[in-house]
């Protein structure tokens, strides 16, 4: 008994869907589909629908598969309409080949998970890595202990791009378009297989499956997008993912994913279904594996119920990455002093190695000491970067107590209100998380104050290490920290958040808010024991927690809260909230308004004469012994010398949002 072939509507002609006019050609020419209709915006041309007939040309998808019958649609058109005419080809009852990424964002996503459910129709995504054979022949290897523990996988990627794919199409290189997320970049499109795969191995395909994501872009071109970029995701059963890519390499290199095992090493090559096998003791094994095409899959589905490759769901967590990537800090654009010019684009010298080293090391670009990729962020509040925070310690004395900070703290205006290194006190470093005394180390910095005999040096200084970030965005970041004593030993544990918010200007004008939460943690949750220099015998020296040194170089500086003025009267002060103002050398004025948040609140600590500096002091009164130190502060950031009253306007407007 004959089956009918599946009627088909291609949406997208030009461009990739070439590619899927071949395949449909060759499916057709088997009688397993035949081309009912073509959706484009422009027509097309006889030549290239040769032996299809004369299948239906419209630029409306909807009626076009209603007026058919169409069974199936291939959606190969751009990134920001995929959810859109996707749900209208579902609606007009056809099932959905959708090219790769699903979407510009979670929320398209969802939203087309949705109608999936509704119609009860089939939507397998066009990730043709994941119809390999080779993914389940190493899933079972790994499950079966093939390679030991995992310890984690690792993808490279360097492939050559001239500067005209960039220009191939409007949405080319974008992050948004016409306000719809496209988020066109190295990760989520021509490397989008790599990422797929390597969560496929991972059994992490589901959108919870992901605890965290780390996310690093930078582009040579000039484009919105990235065209370098690496990721480091953890998932929910612990294993490390990293993918280091790059489209700026002087020829292309087949992209590599690593698994690392306890007794080698898996490396699959997606592009050519290959696996090599490298265990300790043995010679390398490889193998070669068949893949299925996912139309044929999909057509299969349609007509005897086969179970789907790549259903929509099993993108949930890739789409995950891509709605980080979207949200990500604009790209960080390479130096042209890093570059060269072949190829017709610009080359980024070394990247080949620079990915493979990631993949053997689990690293990110940051991480592998590379002068184009500095450990730092530029941190955004709406549409003006506010400051710069720095998480590597590479080159601070130990005298300092190195630890991450923000620098380069400023108002909307770009009047600068942190400063780092000071001469007065070189250990100031900007705005961060400092502690003279946490269990007889001094993460302070600077001499330590020792009681009955006043400040000494004692070697005794601890370094704040950042170990990770569990998520980054362009309006901040969440981090986890080791604090080590001066002989090594991790002295206590910290998650730090970080976000700064630009408010609607009815609410804050002329304002910004950093909002800063840390907690830390005794290793196996022993209590910390926390001093300051005043629990010493230093009166008025409560310093220690949440600090902000303002410029020594201001000037009409004034420090107040809604019942004192001046740095006696608020050092020590249990106050809801504390302003410091003062003058740049250009003649700006500037205000800032510190407050708590949360049950615990300290006593301030406040200076304003020999140097501008607030924070709360965590052990004012007497030392603090707890096994878990957890702090909140927000701070106003107003350009303009604020008035009492106004600051705690602001601060009331801050707390009811």
């Amino acid at each position: 008994m004959s089956v009918e072939p599946v009627r088909v509507v291609l949406a997208g002609v030009h461009g990739h869907g070439r590619w899927h006019l071949d395949n449909l050609r060759r499916l057709a020419s088997r009688g397993a589909v035949r081309l009912a209709g073509v959706c484009d915006t422009r027509p097309v041309d006889a030549a290239q629908l040769a032996g299809f007939g004369k299948p239906e040309q419209a630029g409306r998808l909807g009626p076009l598969v209603r007026r058919t019958g169409a069974e199936l649609v291939i959606l190969a058109t751009p990134i920001h309409t995929h959810a859109e005419l996707g749900a209208e080809a579902l609606r007009a009852g056809a099932h959905l080949l959708l090219e790769k990424p699903p979407a510009g964002s979670f929320a398209d996503y969802t939203r087309l998970s949705e109608v999936v459910t509704a119609t009860g129709l089939a939507c397998q995504v066009g990730f043709q890595s994941l119809g390999s054979a080779a993914l389940p022949y190493l899933r079972d290897l790994l499950a079966g202990n093939g390679l030991g523990a995992v310890r984690g996988i690792g993808v490279a990627g360097a492939w050559a791009r001239p500067s005209a794919y960039f220009e191939r199409a409007p949405w080319a290189g974008k992050r948004r378009l016409n306000g719809i997320a496209v988020t066109d970049g190295a990760l989520t499109n021509p490397f989008a297989h790599a990422v797929a795969s390597a969560l496929s191995l991972a059994g992490a395909e589901e959108p919870g499956s992901l605890r965290e994501i780390d996310v690093e872009l930078y582009r040579a071109n000039p484009i919105e997008a990235d065209d370098t970029s690496c990721v480091r995701l953890r998932v929910a059963g612990g294993t490390v993912i990293t993918v280091a890519v790059s489209m700026c390499a002087e020829r292309r290199h087949e992209p590599a994913v690593v698994v690392h095992g306890e007794h080698g090493q898996a490396e699959l090559t997606y592009t050519t279904d290959e696996v090599c096998l490298r265990r300790h003791g043995a010679p390398d094994e490889v193998t070669r594996h068949p893949r299925t095409d996912l139309l044929e899959n999909l057509v299969a589905h349609i007509r005897t119920g086969a179970e789907l490759l790549v259903p929509l769901h099993r993108t949930g967590a890739f789409m995950r990455v891509v709605d980080a990537v979207r949200r990500a800090a604009e790209p960080r654009p390479i130096s042209p002093v890093h570059l060269a010019g072949q190829n017709g684009g610009r080359v980024l010298a070394g990247i080949e190695r620079l990915t493979r080293r990631s993949a053997e090391d689990l690293a990110l670009f940051s991480e592998l000491e590379v002068p184009w990729a500095p450990a730092e962020q530029v941190l955004r509040a709406g549409d003006r970067d506010v400051a710069v925070y720095r998480w590597y310690t590479d080159g601070l004395p130990e005298s300092v107590a190195p630890r991450p900070f923000l620098y380069s703290v400023r108002t909307l205006a770009g009047t600068e209100v942190s400063e780092t290194a000071p001469a007065d006190h070189p250990h100031h470093l900007g705005v961060g998380l400092a502690v003279s005394d946490v269990d007889g180390t001094n993460f302070w910095g600077g001499r330590t104050f020792v009681q009955g005999q006043g400040p000494r040096w004692l070697g005794d200084h601890g370094s704040q290490r950042h170990l990770r970030f569990t998520r980054r965005e362009s309006g901040g970041f969440t981090e986890l920290l080791d604090w080590v004593d001066a002989g090594g030993r991790t002295v206590a544990r910290e998650r730090r958040t970080v976000i700064a918010r630009r408010h609607q200007p009815s609410r804050l004008p002329g304002c910004w808010e950093l909002d800063f939460t840390f907690r830390l943690d005794g290793i196996d949750r022993a209590p910390l024991r926390i001093r300051s220099s005043h629990t010493k015998g230093r009166a008025g020296a409560g310093y220690g927690g949440f600090f902000w040194r303002a410029p020594a170089s201001s000037t009409r500086r004034r420090v107040f809260t809604a019942e004192a003025d001046g740095e006696d009267a608020v050092n020590g002060a249990a106050a809801d909230w504390v302003g410091l103002s003062g003058t740049s050398p250009s003649g700006r004025d500037w205000t800032l308004v510190f407050t708590q948040c949360g049950p615990a609140r300290d006593r301030w600590f406040a200076r304003e004469r020999d140097y501008p500096g607030i924070g709360p002091g965590l052990a004012w009164e007497r030392p603090l012994s707890s096994g878990s130190v957890t702090r909140r502060i927000r701070t106003v950031v107003a350009d303009g010398r604020l008035d009492r009253r106004t600051a705690a306007a602001l601060i009331r407007r801050t707390s009811e949002r």
